[in-house]
């Protein structure tokens, strides 16, 4: 079975108003499911951030790329009102792409 790509960024987060993660990847489910499996050593699994409250599609993995920097070099307080403009409660949106509800 081929899996479709779809150029992503994405902004995970650990709780409401904490650790925050932005990555950018081309299969997001997939790339969710690595971090919930504590797949890659590092930020995200030495903080449990695995909560995805915030993304965005990008037409090629270019744009992708360019966005995640883009937002990489804003400020945290920036970051947290882009992600309650859209996700005001910072729920799971990885649960309306298929994946599990997390265990909190």
């Amino acid at each position: 079975m081929k899996v479709e790509r779809v150029p992503c960024v994405y902004i995970l987060a650990n709780r409401y108003l904490g650790a925050l993660y932005v990555g950018v990847t081309s299969n997001l489910v997939g790339r969710l499911q690595q971090h919930r499996d504590g797949v890659f050593d590092g930020h995200t699994r030495k903080f449990g951030i695995h909560r995805l409250v915030y993304y965005e599609v990008a037409d090629t993995m270019e744009q992708a790329i360019a966005r995640e920097k883009q937002l990489k070099r804003y400020r945290r307080d920036w970051k947290c009102n882009l992600i309650e403009r859209e996700n005001p409660t910072w729920s799971d949106l990885a649960v309306g792409l298929g994946l599990e509800p997390l265990a909190d």
